[in-house]
């Protein structure tokens, strides 16, 4: 693969000759990565479907409603998740206590419930600060409750876990 370069005068002209293997290997190995990409970038997709909505169809999935409870330093909260029913606030009297029976009493209302005559999971939380304290005996008292309730399987978490917190 010659090629004549003229140079413009008289004298006699230079035969260049090209080396095009390294470029065609350049592409040959391009042209592979390319393949290899393709086919790669269609195995690793991954589908993506918007909430609330399922493939094919079908019913969104039924998200079960939990009870939560939380413990204040001056109330407890009884709320549930995903149901649309009242929560209960029962106050703490001055120095005192938790009004168990309150709590017993909104336990039982809710065990009523047909979402959870068959529920034994319950999650119990505590938040405790420095002006307004809770001891560890509070937070067993309420699993207590709980398990005399019919809630046999009660679930210590965070209060930033709940799946129901109140909102103000």
């Amino acid at each position: 693969m010659g090629a004549s370069i003229d140079t413009g005068d008289d004298k006699k002209s230079v035969n260049v000759e090209l080396n095009i293997v390294p470029y065609i290997d350049l592409m040959s190995c391009l042209t592979a990565f390319l393949l290899v990409v393709a086919v790669w970038v269609n195995l690793a997709q991954i589908t993506i479907q918007p909430k609330g909505k399922a493939r094919g169809g079908e019913p969104p999935i039924h998200v079960v409603p939990k009870v939560s409870v939380l413990l204040q330093g001056d109330r407890a909260y009884v709320g549930v998740a995903n149901l649309p029913i009242d929560p209960v606030v029962l106050p703490r009297a001055p120095g005192g206590d938790f009004d168990w029976g309150g709590l017993e009493a909104a336990l039982v209302a809710l065990r009523k419930e047909s979402d959870f005559a068959e529920r034994a999971d319950i999650e119990v939380a505590a938040e405790s600060t420095a002006t307004a304290p809770l001891t560890y005996d509070h937070v067993m008292h309420v699993m207590d409750v709980a398990v005399k309730v019919g809630f046999t399987r009660p679930e210590l978490t965070e209060p930033t876990s709940l799946s129901w917190r109140p909102t103000l």
